[in-house]
């Protein structure tokens, strides 16, 4: 099981239906799968105030983050088991997500002076507190800024992967 869809079906139907509404939301990459699924929102009065709609969607993710862990610990083993890679989990509920575990993976890279000068600009704003942290922003922005041009680079990779395994 190394491919994305296989992931994603494996996924699918192995975790408990009653947990999700719908399928979960499911992100791979080298080093991580993540999963996140919808929750439903929780019933109140309609006159509810902001703060107790808050405290509502709170408990309720604390709630399935309490009361499946043990569960979700142990399809992790399994996922990490058969693709090697490490597994976080999140939830959404409305428009609150939050996401339980997940990596911080180092990634290197050579910049060039102009380059450097873009974080060093940022700490030195106090935007960030390192040039990692700096550059992590940088990256976050910039797929904010773009995610309708990434979504579509990605299903085209998804497409070459697809033609790869029909190869011969």
């Amino acid at each position: 099981m190394s491919s994305s869809e296989e992931i994603r079906g494996w996924l699918t139907g192995r975790l408990p239906a009653e947990w999700f509404d719908g399928a979960p939301e499911v992100t791979v990459d080298r080093e991580e799968i993540t999963i996140v699924g919808t929750l439903s929102v929780p019933d109140l009065a309609d006159d509810a105030s902001a703060a107790e709609k808050a405290a509502a969607v709170s408990g309720r993710i604390s709630g399935f983050r309490e009361d499946t862990r043990d569960h979700r610990i142990e399809i992790a083993r399994e996922v990490e088991h058969r693709t090697r890679r490490k597994v976080a989990w999140g939830v959404s509920v409305g428009d609150e997500r939050v996401l339980f575990t997940t990596l911080s993976v180092p990634v290197m890279t050579r910049l060039r002076q102009s380059e450097r000068v873009v974080l060093d600009t940022l700490v030195d704003a106090g935007v960030a507190r390192s040039r990692s942290e700096a550059l992590a922003w940088c990256v976050k922005l910039v797929g904010r800024n773009t995610d309708e041009w990434l979504s579509k680079l990605r299903d085209a990779m998804t497409e070459v992967e697809r033609v790869r395994t029909e190869g011969p």
